[in-house]
């Protein structure tokens, strides 16, 4: 049987945008068929959607993203004002983003694959696989307990989720995991130093649920810290009656793609007429066949009033092809060189105060 330091050695570097102009590659994409094109038209629609200076940007996040090599383009996104508001699931900001900003990696499965490794095996060595990629169990414990850490430091009371980030990210900045302060950079940091509110409308779905498990079963009767989806409904949708001008950019669906979605029905629900995302763009493998959210199409969110037709695409790929183009494309175009910072995270203070 491998030894756990023999599967844990080829960690996953994370793709930097920055490095790469891939501008004549997308360009000549328009020229071609099939998802090549779509995939041209939605850097297209993100290069307008970035150009617009009124328009929210709210990325969606769903599937293992960060340990699949994409943190640094959400950071790189996050630190040039290309996106104002994010909402993904619980995994990618704390069991993936989180846990390398406590100074953890993730890992590279193909050694696993080569010699043949049974998930049982991994399972005795305390590693567990996300497809081809490897995390320390062990190391993620540590995760657990920091959230957990995090839970007790708080006044107890129900929280949104882009409140407890937040205090994700002023727990980075207390123990100098920050890149200012010699750390690892990461998604909750950059969203903290520059705003960017980040919901997580499961949040008890991933590594911060075990910290907030423990936390309270420690405190029992005791008043607690308690996580209030509703409140999250709630403040991301006082972000689009604050900004009628929205777009979305959804890697995967789930969840976060019906959460983002939404706020237009819920801004209605308040007596408030907001209007469609004016831009949307959903990248996914989802088959349109299976009945689910993460496939249904964006001309079909139009029927329910959110999307507007006129700048809309799907592309069907997997998001760690499709966004290194997309996001390379407008970063490389400049479309964020007149935006400024919306530092939403201050619209909605006075709503948590």
């Amino acid at each position: 049987m491998p030894t756990k330091q023999e599967l844990l050695k080829d960690t996953i570097q994370h793709i930097d945008i920055k490095q790469h102009n891939v501008v004549p590659l997308v360009d000549a994409m328009q020229h071609m068929a099939y998802s090549s094109r779509d995939l041209y038209r939605a850097a297209s629609i993100y290069e307008r959607m970035l150009r617009d200076t009124d328009c929210g940007v709210i990325l969606c996040i769903a599937g293992s993203l960060v340990s699949a090599g994409l943190k640094q383009i959400f950071i790189d996104l996050i630190r040039n004002n290309m996106v104002d508001a994010i909402v993904s699931t619980g995994a990618n900001m704390v069991d993936q983003d989180f846990f390398e900003a406590l100074g953890f990696k993730h890992y590279i499965a193909d050694e696993v694959l080569k010699l043949g490794t049974e998930d049982g095996t991994l399972r005795e060595l305390m590693i567990d696989r996300i497809y081809d990629t490897l995390i320390d169990e062990e190391e993620l414990r540590i995760c657990d307990e920091t959230t957990e850490k995090i839970a007790n430091s708080l006044d107890p009371r129900p929280y949104s989720s882009r409140e407890f980030i937040r205090a994700m990210g002023a727990y980075l900045d207390q123990h100098a995991r920050t890149p200012d302060k010699c750390g690892v950079d990461s998604i909750i940091c950059a969203a903290y130093q520059r705003d960017v509110p980040i919901f997580c409308p499961a949040f008890s779905d991933c590594s911060a649920g075990f910290g907030l498990v423990a936390h309270q079963h420690a405190r029992q009767d005791k008043p607690k810290v308690s996580i209030d989806s509703a409140k999250d409904f709630y403040e991301l949708t006082q972000l689009k009656i604050n900004n009628p001008t929205t777009g979305l950019l959804m890697l995967g669906g789930g969840v976060p793609k019906n959460f983002a979605q939404d706020i237009v029905v819920a801004a209605e629900i308040l007596g408030v007429d907001a209007p469609m995302h004016k831009y949307a763009i959903q990248v996914t493998v989802a088959d349109v066949r299976d009945g689910a959210l993460s496939s249904s199409t964006l001309k079909e969110a139009s029927s329910w009033g959110k999307v507007d037709t006129t700048y809309e695409q799907m592309v069907y790929s997997e998001a760690t092809l499709a966004l290194p183009l997309i996001a390379g494309y407008a970063y490389h175009k400049k479309a964020y060189a007149e935006r400024k910072g919306k530092r939403w995270a201050h619209v909605l203070e006075p709503v948590t105060a």
